[in-house]
């Protein structure tokens, strides 16, 4: 399985992702024969090795043409969604770039209209307009479907700090939009007085990824880096990581069991507390028949190799077996990570693990009897809707 991992540690920008994904190894030569089907013109994709304190990386520049170009500036064409979206759809761009292109920019113009207190309809596009943004976007999309990443993953963000000029004027970073575009995602800033995370870079970010946190275990295939135009403290570059993930891990536990016929019911459900709470992997109980023809229940707990000790001195005190019993066993387990979709009954994780090509969906249970319960609906209807969600989100994605 490949991964992709965004490691923002300086942020993330439209121009840097272009530039890390280029850097990392997509054909320069693809993107813009991609990016001549575009119904667009009066531009210069200039694409450049340069370095960021001692990095080397990649910088891509949109040149417009007739316009004097300086960082940060932008040619102000206010274009709405719909006008966007007619330049993606007329082009000659493949139908999953097209698709994901216009997610960019439908979560762009919902952010916006929140923003503003208005509708999709009325939202006018200021900076993301402009046709370097345009192309910054749509050439991020092309990029990220030349990678064909299985999983897309990335750190939390460094958004900055300070204020930032923008059409509205200043304003405090990150950003309005940007900030309305991070929702759920988790951020921090430091004492650089810059803004890290623009919005076109926080929308593209935030519609192919799906899990943030720690760098997944793979083996590295490719590193990019994309660099962003201003010389900070830190290197001003976004680094993207490429690797290979199997498709299953195979570990060995310990397996603890002891068989009781003689305990009073309700202590199992305390038992089995206490053994969760102590951090076993699993836990669970099975119906036997002992001799004399007695009903009685086998207790397995499985946990890590070190730990059948501290399982085995918790079984002793919270049940009534004289003895426990344990063996090691091999596992194989898949990698898995969280999904977190929308309800109209609020925000549910889905686990979902990959294996052989086909990806297997969980919703959370306790997410969604929390919502359930507090909403006064029935538990299947809010599964069944996050499940509905979750393929949904894979099928956009794919």
């Amino acid at each position: 399985m490949k991964i992709l991992y965004f490691d923002c540690f300086s942020g993330i920008s439209g121009d840097m992702i272009l530039g890390a994904m280029l850097d990392a190894g997509v054909d320069e030569g693809l993107l813009r024969r991609e990016l001549a089907k575009l119904p667009i013109d009066g531009y210069e994709l200039q694409i450049t090795k340069k370095q960021k304190n001692g990095i080397a990386g990649t910088d891509v520049d949109v040149l417009l043409h007739h316009h004097e170009h300086e960082v940060g500036d932008h040619h102000h064409e206010h274009r709405n969604l719909h006008d966007i979206e007619s330049i993606i759809d007329t082009s000659a761009l493949d139908d999953h770039v097209k698709q994901t292109a216009k997610g960019i920019f439908m979560r762009l113009a919902q952010a916006e209209a929140h923003i503003h207190g208005t509708s999709l309809d009325q939202i006018h596009f200021h900076e993301v307009g402009a046709i370097d943004s345009i192309v910054d976007i749509i050439g991020a999309a092309i990029c990220f479907h030349a990678l064909k990443p299985d999983a897309v993953y990335a750190s939390p963000l460094n958004v900055g700090s300070g204020f930032v000029k923008c059409q509205h004027g200043l304003l405090p970073v990150p950003a309005p939009a940007a900030l309305e575009l991070l929702k759920g995602v988790p951020i921090y800033s430091t004492d650089i007085d810059a803004e890290l995370v623009t919005p076109t870079g926080a929308a593209v970010l935030s519609y192919i990824c799906r899990q943030f946190g720690p760098m997944p275990l793979m083996n590295v295939e490719r590193i990019g880096y994309g660099l962003g135009k201003r010389d900070l403290d830190i290197p001003n570059a976004l680094r993207i990581i490429i690797g290979e993930q199997s498709s299953s891990r195979r570990d060995e536990v310990a397996v603890l069991e002891c068989n009781i016929d003689d305990m009073n019911p309700e202590l199992y459900g305390y038992a089995m507390d206490r053994l969760f709470d102590g951090g076993a992997l699993d836990v669970f109980y099975t119906s036997i028949m002992m001799k004399k023809d007695r009903p009685a229940v086998k207790i397995t707990v499985l946990c890590r190799k070190g730990d059948e000790k501290k399982f085995s001195d918790i079984l002793m005190k919270e049940t009534s077996t004289f003895g426990v019993r344990s063996y090691y066993a091999e596992r194989m387990t898949l990698p898995r990570h969280w999904v977190n979709v929308s309800t109209p009954w609020g925000t549910v994780r889905v686990k979902a693990a990959e294996y052989d090509g086909s990806v297997k969906y969980a919703p959370e249970y306790e997410d969604c009897a929390r919502a359930a319960h507090s909403a006064g609906v029935p538990l299947r209807d809010v599964y069944q809707f996050a499940l509905a969600e979750a393929l949904k989100g894979a099928l956009e994605h794919a």
